[in-house]
């Protein structure tokens, strides 16, 4: 049976609440747990209650939906809806699950449930038995008109090109090309898996198979060490 997903909404403007809410009633696998018009609000129930799935506007007095979606656990998904196409690429910077455009037919709205459901399916069949394994999460980025979700796991390497980046995996023969920057790719990849090791490089730190002065190796790909970032590799390598 598929996860049930909890969803709030979060809007200022009560017809896109109430279109919303009766859309997440006539969706099978949604459970409308929070309804607000006060972003201020669903910050401090935030604080203490767990939600799958945000359903959120940005343009709102007070905070807009950009800096309430930094604010979100990485657990929960979000979903921007707004009638500005102008916040689609700021949006995918901080790592929305998909944005839609007022007005929102319900067509558009079941096809994002149902990836939002695959997604959490997907997440739930591939927890690991092992304790203190916490190699379930993913990055989602914009790729061929899609949202792509990639696995940490899968990640071997990403490679920075001025305003794009090139996300190389393991089951995949070409790259995911996308629009962002390795500043802000630094900042969501996990410490724990991921090192930068130059400008315009950050590897997983487990694909690493080979290491000199100013080369590693990952994948067959040689992999130059900026000096800026010389030390850290060798602190974790030594730490190894």
């Amino acid at each position: 049976m598929s996860k049930v997903l909890t969803c709030w909404i979060i809007d200022d403007e009560p017809l896109a609440l109430s279109l919303l809410e009766s859309y997440i009633q006539d969706t099978p696998g949604l459970l409308l747990t929070g309804k607000y018009n006060n972003p201020a609000l669903a910050m401090q129930d935030l604080v203490n209650k767990k939600v799958d799935l945000i359903f959120l506007d940005i343009q709102m007095p007070h905070i807009n939906g950009m800096e309430l979606a930094r604010l979100v656990p990485p657990d929960t998904k979000i979903v921007f809806i707004t009638a500005f196409k102008e916040y689609a690429l700021e949006g995918y910077r901080v790592n929305a699950f998909d944005y839609l455009l007022k007005p929102v037919s319900f067509d558009e709205f079941l096809v994002t449930c149902k990836k939002a459901q695959d997604w959490f399916e997907a997440v739930t069949k591939n927890v690991p038995m092992q304790k203190n394994v916490p190699e379930t999460d993913a990055i989602f980025v914009k790729s061929d008109q899609q949202i792509i979700p990639i696995p940490f796991k899968d990640i071997l390497y990403i490679e920075g090109l001025r305003d794009y980046i090139k996300i190389y995996t393991g089951n995949r023969s070409r790259p995911f090309i996308t629009l962002e920057s390795m500043k802000n790719m630094e900042k969501i990849l996990p410490a724990r898996l991921f090192i930068r090791v130059h400008r315009s490089f950050i590897v997983q730190k487990n694909k690493i198979e080979f290491l000199n002065r100013n080369r590693l190796m990952v994948a067959n790909r040689e992999i130059p060490i900026g000096r800026t970032y010389k030390q850290g590799v060798f602190n974790f390598i030594a730490a190894k």
